[in-house]
């Protein structure tokens, strides 16, 4: 496990000297598999993976989850060295952000839509300290899942935009059996909120349905998604959308590739997943 920023840097750099290939995966820890399959990943395609462990306060907004969210750095250590990484950075705060924090990492506008809406300022924090281990790492793939999707898109267009020598490699979505969508947060639900939260998923599949037999207006699927959530007792609604993949823009006819995406609330935990569509068939799950 490494600590300081410049251990990091010097152990890549030195990888990278001996010709082998570096894997990055940034995470906020409280590992589970859907982490574990992108530490998975990059070891299958990367002489070296580092796991990143870092609670970002950044991207927390007032009355957000700072304080809360779960920490367990000895498992995630265990579990990530078990999925086949070697190294670990789990800085703490005051090495990321030695002093007030001037500078910061906005990508507009998609950090503006979505999440951009009901979390003000969460995606600046995320794209800011995403930047600060891409100057860190140095050349690299770094690996993200699909199920932050808005968070994918964006980084992919910061690294670009900002020239990091970074690959950017999004990887599925890793669900439970009854397709919950793995997430840290998920460990907030009470039982009888976890038994509601697939709703969001079987919302998601319906909508995938209702495309697939010949539904071409946006708004309906929109508001078919909705309805099956909000018929959840235990959900509270915070957002659906059809959006164009790579803009986010929404979308204005059900035609090519388009991502539905759908936000909830049950009790405590704010929780997301999506879907990619294709005409009449699904992307993924």
């Amino acid at each position: 496990m490494i600590e300081r920023v410049a251990e990091l840097s010097g152990a890549l750099e030195a990888e990278r000297v001996r010709g082998r290939v570096v894997g990055l995966v940034p995470t906020m820890g409280a590992l589970h598999d859907g982490h574990l399959s992108l530490v998975e990943r990059s070891a299958a395609e990367c002489d070296t993976t580092c796991i990143t462990v870092f609670v970002n306060p950044l991207q927390f907004g007032p009355g957000e989850d700072l304080g809360a969210y779960p920490r367990a750095l000895e498992d995630d250590l265990r579990r990530a060295a078990g999925a086949g990484a070697g190294l670990a950075f789990a800085p703490p705060v005051e090495e990321m952000y030695p002093g007030p924090v001037m500078t910061t990492v906005r990508v507009v506008p998609l950090a503006d839509v979505l999440e951009g809406e009901h979390r003000p300022g969460h995606l600046d924090g995320v794209a800011t300290v995403v930047a600060k281990l891409f100057a860190m790492a140095g050349r690299c793939r770094a690996y993200f899942g699909e199920k932050d999707w808005q968070q994918l898109v964006l980084v992919e267009r910061m690294a670009a935009d900002l020239s990091f020598p970074v690959e950017v490699v999004g990887c599925p979505i890793v669900r439970d059996l009854d397709g919950l969508a793995l997430s840290s947060r998920n460990a907030y639900l009470a039982p009888d909120e976890r038994e509601a939260a697939p709703v969001l998923f079987r919302a998601l599949r319906a909508g995938m349905a209702t495309v697939m037999a010949g539904e071409d207006d946006p708004a309906a699927v929109v508001d078919l998604v909705g309805s099956i959530i909000t018929a959840e007792p235990l959900a509270q609604l915070d957002s659906v959308a059809l959006v164009e993949p790579r803009t986010l823009a929404p979308a204005t006819t059900v035609r090519g590739e388009l991502r539905l995406l759908a936000a909830a609330r049950f009790g405590r935990a704010r929780l997301i997943d999506n879907l990619g569509l294709y005409g009449n068939a699904m992307m993924g799950t």
